[in-house]
């Protein structure tokens, strides 16, 4: 299994890497510097670097991952990509709802595409459905993300670049916030964090703060009002 630092999850699993830039969120992906390098240190399945590449004999290896865990699904690209055939994105729900020990998690910005698909694929308890939200200008991927036939629908602002006043959190199980990291990023004001815990605590929705972000995120840390905030969603059991 490919296991993973990403402090909201426990592994990832890329059955497609590479991606396009779509939105302000995109700018310093940290996906396209990791293909970058994994390209020039020879792993195979990044001889494309960071251009859309399929990999269907990645296909079925969260079958034969025995102890349940959260998988982050395509930590590496965006399923729901223009150029990703729908056929293949069914197959890759297949899978989650065959591994049905597993819970997983699968994050877009792409959701007019997630939500013209939705009724196309299959929807099991074990499938989380995120969208990527960086500031106010893409809240509409929020209403995108209710149109869905997910069971667990969840926000991903991060990189969280300016606020976000006013959070409709109407059938949203969980928020993720995290501010940006690497040589180049990008200032979180605290003052956004804290309106969304605000909203968060106000709304009952757990929240998860991942980081401070930065040039050094390990020495910003993740506390927030001097604790950790590491909710996840109430769900039944596997």
């Amino acid at each position: 299994m490919a296991s993973t630092k990403i402090e909201w999850t426990e592994s990832t699993w890329n059955p497609l890497t590479g991606c396009t830039k779509i939105s302000p969120g995109c700018k310093n992906c940290y996906a396209e510097r990791l293909a970058i390098r994994l390209k020039a240190m020879g792993q195979p399945n990044y001889v494309n670097g960071f251009r859309l590449t399929l990999h269907p004999q990645s296909l079925e290896l969260p079958l034969k991952w025995k102890k349940p865990q959260h998988i982050f699904v395509n930590s590496m690209s965006d399923l729901f990509h223009a150029d990703v055939p729908l056929p293949f994105i069914r197959e890759v729900f297949s899978v989650m709802k065959s591994a049905w020990w597993h819970r997983f998690q699968v994050l877009t910005k792409r959701s007019d595409r997630l939500r013209e698909l939705s009724d196309h694929l299959e929807w099991a308890p074990n499938i989380w459905m995120g969208v990527s939200v960086e500031n106010e200008d893409f809240t509409y991927r929020i209403d995108d993300l209710r149109k869905t036939g997910a069971a667990v629908r969840f926000l991903s602002l991060e990189p969280l670049l300016g606020p976000v006043r006013e959070l409709n959190l109407e059938s949203i199980d969980w928020v993720i916030v995290g501010g940006e990291s690497g040589p180049r990023a990008r200032r979180m004001d605290p003052a956004w964090v804290t309106e969304i815990l605000s909203q968060c605590v106000a709304a009952g929705v757990p929240f998860f703060f991942k980081q401070w972000g930065g040039t050094n995120k390990k020495k910003a840390g993740r506390l927030l009002q001097g604790r950790t905030w590491d909710e996840m969603p109430v769900v039944a059991s596997a």
